[in-house]
């Protein structure tokens, strides 16, 4: 594949358009020569826009204005060219009269040689100036291609001609009548699929695996039966708009050989495509396919064809005796166009050949390394972190003692922390591992990973160099490790909450989101909890103290040793104890003063 960094997330996209090559924005020079929407749709015979133009002749040097009108329309690729030769490339220049609504293309190398939309905003007339060239031949054709909307197009609709003075009148070549397009016939399936010959007659794929799709509406099915030198396929799943699956030679989208059934009008179409890195996926014709059907029921799409195991007059399409990769996707669809599928495509765990002895298979719509990468990440960043802050915040006067030459406390918060570091360092590398590179695609997410990675990695340098408990940069050690940890804390939960909606993890639905706020409810309540603990029995200290100091008062020498005896017991007791030991220590007082009296 030619595109390492790219998702399986953005297998079968396709934008929003209606223009010349599926552009919205209109920055189609890809398709200046041929002028032909590459829409997987046959255009219309009949134009109904028209071109107009301020003069008829003209002379090298000349702007003549061009107008383009009719209904209303979304985009349109417009260009001059040698009227004795219209399929060679555009001649002159153009400038824009209002450059809102349309743009300059630079076609063949000559900046300004085309004109096309800006927006698929609707629009019904054009207005453009046409500048001649010195070298310009002796008649120009003006020449439009026009889109309605994605299926409702026409190519190179023809305008006035236009000549340069004392030259021969134009003579129009005889018209050749070319022939109509021949449309494969489509059949309508009389009965659902049946995977009861799955591994034996029939290679399949089927999620979930077993499932049956004539007794299971929810199960997507895909099968190939082969038949001397061709291969008869069924495809079935729940869909509203449409239904695919490609052969890859790797996990990645891009040089794939896909094909899709897509709904419209409530009629299933079934089109050969293929697809080029991360780009739309581009409609072939479908000639290669035969014994085209499909078939409508309770929200399920079913299509069948049948192509040949190898096609080598065909391009794009891949010889079928070699292993791949195969994805099944669906999504939406509006208009015979296509958009991004609704879920993570299903991907086989390995390369199969589907011509070969049959098997009986299934797939992921997750990958394993994303997966513990996810996981690795909740545990450092939800579990290890978490219970060393509340180690390091509350436990320090209960694990006082010394473990191993340090206080026992400081042992575990160092264990834990060293922990999370070296659980989010190997998280952090999986998905370079899977995907050969950075991921430009997956929104916010990889950015706050590294922050995380970062702040991990500053903080062991920082606690490597932590000053001594007296020194008197140790405050200041203290808040900035505090500053750090507390950063990376809140900005790993916002990087999962992100990547919880990354396709790659195929999570279910609205629990994932109850489940992570779940834990932070948690985490965050235990310490405030803790917190509120704390502060009670620092109050309490304080009360206890300052009683310590009145009945001292109020003692002999002998009686403040005896107290303070008790006193200690009660400051490190709970209430009820403290009373009982007060009462003994009141006790223990009359005594005293009995005897001195």
């Amino acid at each position: 594949m030619t595109a390492p960094g790219f998702t399986v997330s953005a297998f079968i996209l396709l934008l929003h358009v209606s223009f010349v090559v599926n552009y919205p924005s209109g920055k189609v020079t890809k398709s200046c020569r041929g002028m032909i929407p590459e829409h997987g749709h046959t255009p219309q015979y009949h134009p109904v826009h028209r071109i107009s133009v301020s003069q008829v002749t003209f002379r090298p040097g000349d702007q003549i204005k061009v107008t383009l009108s009719g209904p209303p329309f979304k985009g349109f690729l417009l260009e001059a060219r040698d009227a004795e030769n219209s399929s060679g490339p555009p001649v002159g220049s153009f400038t824009l009269i209002d450059s809102h609504v349309s743009q300059l293309l630079t076609c063949e190398d000559v900046q300004g040689s085309a004109v096309s939309h800006r927006s698929p905003s609707k629009k019904t007339e054009i207005k453009v100036y046409w500048d001649a060239p010195s070298s310009a031949p002796n008649h120009i054709i003006f020449l439009a291609t026009v889109v309605e909307k994605y299926k409702i197009y026409w190519v190179k609709i023809p305008g006035p001609i236009i000549s340069q003075p004392n030259v021969l009148p134009f003579t129009t070549p005889e018209a050749t009548i070319a022939p109509m397009p021949t449309v494969p016939s489509v059949s309508h399936l009389t009965r659902s699929f049946s995977a009861s010959d799955c591994g034996n007659k029939k290679f399949c794929i089927r999620s979930p695996l077993n499932c049956d799709p004539e007794k299971e509406r929810a199960c997507v099915f895909l099968s190939f039966t082969r038949d001397d030198q061709s291969v008869m396929v069924e495809m079935s799943g729940p869909s509203k708009g449409y239904l695919s699956f490609a052969f890859s030679h790797d996990r990645w989208m891009g040089d794939d050989d896909a094909y899709l059934c897509i709904l419209e009008d409530q009629i299933v179409h079934i089109q050969p495509s293929h697809l080029t890195g991360r780009s739309h996926p581009i409609m072939d014709s479908g000639d290669p396919l035969e014994h085209m059907a499909w078939r409508l029921a309770d929200g399920v799409m079913q299509c069948s064809f049948r192509r040949n195991i190898t096609l080598p007059g065909v391009k794009n399409r891949f010889d079928l005796n070699a292993s791949y990769y195969i994805f099944i996707a669906d999504g939406a669809a509006a208009d015979g166009r296509i958009h991004k599928h609704s879920q993570q495509p299903l991907i086989t765990y390995e390369k199969y050949n589907v011509t070969g002895d049959p098997k009986n298979i299934g797939g992921s719509r997750s990958l394993l390394l994303l997966k513990v990468h996810g996981a690795l990440m909740f545990v450092a960043w939800m579990t290890t972190v978490s219970v060393g802050v509340l180690i390091a915040r509350f436990f320090k006067p209960v694990w006082s003692k010394a473990l191993f030459g340090d206080a026992a406390w400081f042992q575990v918060h160092r264990t834990l922390m060293l922990t999370t570091s070296a659980l989010t360092f190997v998280a952090f590398l999986l998905p370079f591992i899977y995907r050969g590179g950075w991921n430009w695609h997956a929104g916010y997410h990889p950015y706050l990973g590294f922050i995380v990675m970062v702040l991990a990695v500053l903080q062991l340098l920082l606690a490597a160099f932590r000053p001594p408990l007296h020194d008197p940069r140790r405050k200041m050690f203290n808040w900035t490790h505090w500053s750090m940890g507390t950063a990376a804390r809140i900005i790993a939960v916002a990087a999962m909450f992100l990547g919880m909606d990354l396709p790659g993890l195929n999570l279910p639905g609205p629990w994932k989101t109850y489940a992570m706020i779940g834990f932070v409810a948690w985490h965050v309540g235990t310490e405030i909890i803790l917190e509120i603990h704390a502060y009670r029995l620092s109050r309490k200290v304080e009360i206890l103290d300052d009683d310590r100091i009145q009945i001292l008062q109020s003692f002999t020498a002998a009686e403040a040793e005896v107290s303070s005896f008790f006193l200690f017991i009660a400051t490190n007791l709970s209430d009820w104890n403290f009373l009982f030991s007060y009462l003994i220590f009141f006790s223990f007082r009359v005594m005293f003063l009995k005897r001195w009296c």
